[in-house]
């Protein structure tokens, strides 16, 4: 049962409708028999990251389609930057930026050449353009490659080309659909730092991803799967919707200990994270002593066993009642 704080449905900031960036109102999308999008409400205030979490096929490239007027919705309403996203279409495009996860980038145009390109599809005037992409070069540490060849750009550096091109024209909105997937650690932290720079601007900013660590960087965070937004909040108020307790276990051979822990333990959810173990239990301390039994039974040493805070990981898989979406579904 999700608290009724964290049930989907508007923000915090939606008793004034000047706070609010995005609201949307039972989104709906259908493809024949699957529903991508199932009766989405939310809200996201101006100036704030909102993050859409959720595994592949959720519906988060969907519903950021809906959002940013791409598609229309089969039922539901929403609004951008004070916009209706069907009936004020080309207003909402005017206003917003996005980038998707195959953005268009010119891979025989250099990096300064599609930061032009871009300008010009949305008549962005020639008066003044030159120091505002010579701003963005700066802010996305692309100076030093403006007159490499966007092809021969790194995966990280790509990434930061794109955005670069999505604000030229200085959005209120930025969409940004999954862009770290397949980026490098230290390419997704410096994205990340760009992203919090823009902030300071008083630009929103909606991101969907599948990166679990990655969604806690958000100021609020939305949980989605099979097109239903299952919580919404804070990532330390998501965290709360925690079913119970988390044993962390440190043991020899932890794929082998998982896979013996699952068969044999009665708990809520086992899962492996990493080289470590989480079993979620709400009796913690009976449990705990059953993995020291089980594991040994089996010749497996068992080095410790400590009791963690959850990781929005370990939350998404309780709040869907199991271990599956864990072992399946996120990366």
């Amino acid at each position: 049962m999700i608290p009724e704080a964290l049930t989907p449905g508007p923000s915090p900031a939606s008793g004034r409708a000047e706070e609010i960036a995005i609201r949307a109102e039972r989104l709906t999308k259908r493809f024949g028999a699957v529903t991508a999008v199932d009766d989405l409400s939310l809200t996201v205030a101006k100036g704030e990251i909102f993050g859409l979490v959720g595994p592949d096929g959720a519906g988060k490239t969907t519903t950021m389609r809906l959002l940013t007027s791409i598609m229309d919705p089969d039922a539901g309403e929403a609004w951008v930057a004070g916009r209706h996203v069907v009936r004020q279409s080309e207003a909402v495009k005017e206003r917003i930026g996005y980038m998707s996860q195959r953005f268009g980038l010119y891979p025989d145009l250099t990096v300064m050449e599609n930061i032009h390109f871009y300008a010009d599809i949305y008549s962005e005037p020639r008066k003044g353009r030159q120091e505002k992409i010579e701003r963005l070069l700066a802010f996305s540490n692309l100076t030093p490659f403006k007159r490499r060849l966007a092809g021969n750009l790194s995966g990280g550096m790509k990434q930061k080309l794109g955005l670069a091109c999505a604000l030229v024209h200085t959005p209120e909105v930025l969409f940004l659909d999954e862009p770290t997937n397949g980026v490098d650690p230290v390419s997704r932290r410096d994205f990340w730092r760009i992203l919090y720079q823009l902030l300071r601007q008083q630009v929103t900013i909606f991101v969907s991803t599948a990166y679990l660590d990655e969604a806690e960087r958000a100021g609020r965070v939305g949980l989605i799967h099979h097109g239903k937004l299952l919580a919404c909040g804070t990532p330390d108020e998501v965290k709360r919707l925690m079913r119970g307790t988390i044993l962390e276990v440190r043991a020899s051979n932890p794929r082998r200990a998982t896979s013996l822990l699952r068969e044999r333990l009665g708990a809520d959810s086992v899962g492996l994270f990493g080289d470590r173990v989480h079993v979620v239990s709400r009796g913690p301390d009976d449990v705990a002593r059953r993995i020291e039994s089980i594991l040994g039974e089996h010749g497996l040493s068992v080095s410790g066993i400590r009791r963690v805070e959850p990781t929005l990981e370990d939350v998404f898989v309780s709040v869907l009642g199991g271990d599956r979406v864990a072992r399946h579904s996120m990366p």
